[in-house]
């Protein structure tokens, strides 16, 4: 009887035979493992990279922006402190100011908000401390500001000059004295237009002074929880609409709404669905070159079965059975196939390695894949061998014998 562990020595010696044409007849299988392994550890890093970069703009953090000036005021301060879940709140404004430091001048992006915005806006402090409530003509400014933006470099306690145009056309030009510097904040996600690192923050009551205003251009609040975030945005939603007079039946229409919503978990959920769609198209592309490997396998295994019809012949007229030759030739083919996913796996990993450290990603590589590339792998050789190894073990014994 012909032993699973004496079909393996068989198989080995076959494939050992013939090297270039087993290893050639292997490389459909290791790009297509690899490449559905990297493009898999690739999805996951970017899942993992987004998920980062967006929770450092905030924890739990929702953003509620007037889609028209003069909308929000302290009143719906208060409403959006008191909802229920709410665990702090900042109010916000924006405008593009003119910066002048010695004698050089740039237009930067200047944003009002209170001391509360530390903490919901996770921002982080490279020196110096954030503004307070109490702070007046004081200014915090992004990494960039401070080292790029200009011929020298600022430091705290060097004087800033900032010119406002207000919506009349008047300027207003203040000194404010630089406070602190943020630590490279990421907010890319909320703030859109504004590079991360390029931002003014001033105390928000400064700013309202300077543009003769007393509203605001919107929110940032963090909720409790990550969990809860999509509950306290609903109730806040409802409470905002009641206050600002939109009907009840408005409430799922955004145009109706003349402010807008968005947190941290819907903006999660998106990149989510986003980086899965990437994956899985990826992964797709790569299941063909599986799919041309597990064809080479066959092809090869046809061309064994044919290359050894004396020895099928032989070995049947010794009294072995068909379920033996099948097995030999079903061995010979997993073998193949699992060679090349072993190779598979290890360039998979690498090249998900290199290419998270060229993009600068996070690498995350799911351990699970290891087991799933090896199945993939063996399902593969094993189909790719079904047909050859039926039609070695259907022979007719006679027939092969007289085979040249």
């Amino acid at each position: 009887m012909l032993s699973l562990k004496h079909s393996f020595r068989m198989a080995i010696a076959s494939i050992s035979s013939s090297k270039m044409r087993s290893a050639l007849t292997t490389l459909g299988i290791v790009i297509g493992v690899a490449a559905v392994i990297a493009n898999v550890s690739l999805g996951a890093s970017f899942n993992q990279y987004f998920t980062e970069e967006i929770g450092s703009v905030g924890n739990n953090f929702i953003i509620v922006e007037g889609k028209t000036s003069n909308l929000f005021h302290d009143d719906e301060m208060e409403l959006v402190k008191n909802t229920p879940g709410i665990v702090g709140v900042s109010p916000l404004s924006q405008e593009v100011a003119q910066v002048k430091y010695i004698s050089t001048m740039r237009q930067i992006t200047i944003q009002g908000v209170s001391e509360d915005y530390e903490e919901v806006g996770n921002i982080q402090m490279e020196s110096g401390t954030f503004i307070d409530d109490k702070d007046k003509y004081v200014a915090v400014i992004g990494h960039d500001v401070a080292y790029d933006k200009f011929d020298r470099k600022i430091s705290n306690k060097n004087t800033i000059e900032l010119t406002f145009t207000r919506p009349d056309g008047e300027t207003i030009t203040k000194q404010f004295k630089v406070k602190g510097i943020v630590d490279s904040p990421e907010t890319t996600f909320v703030q859109s237009g504004i590079e991360p690192d390029e931002r003014i923050f001033i105390p928000i009551s400064t700013m309202n002074e300077i543009m003769d205003q007393d509203y605001y251009w919107g929110f940032f609040a963090a909720a409790t929880s990550l969990e809860s975030i999509g509950d306290v945005t609903n109730e806040l939603d409802k409470r905002l609409a009641r206050d600002l007079g939109v009907p009840f039946r408005d409430l799922d229409n955004e145009d109706a709404k003349p402010y807008s919503l968005m947190d941290q978990g819907e903006i999660l959920e998106e990149v989510g669905q986003l980086s899965t769609a990437l994956s899985s198209l990826l992964t797709s592309v790569a299941l063909i070159s599986l799919i041309v490997g597990s064809i080479g396998i066959m092809n090869i295994m046809l061309v064994t079965v044919t290359e050894r019809t004396g020895e099928i012949g032989i070995m049947k007229s010794l009294g072995y059975k068909n379920y033996e030759i099948l097995s030999l030739f079903m061995v010979e083919s997993i073998v193949v196939g699992l060679f090349g996913g072993v190779l598979g796996i290890g360039l998979g990993v690498a090249g998900a390695y290199l290419a998270d450290n060229a993009m600068g990603l996070p690498y995350v590589f799911p351990v699970d894949m290891i087991l799933i590339g090896m199945l993939v792998s063996l399902v593969v050789g094993l189909l790719a061998g079904i047909y050859p190894a039926n039609k070695a073990a259907r022979m007719n014994p006679v027939e092969a014998l007289r085979h040249e």
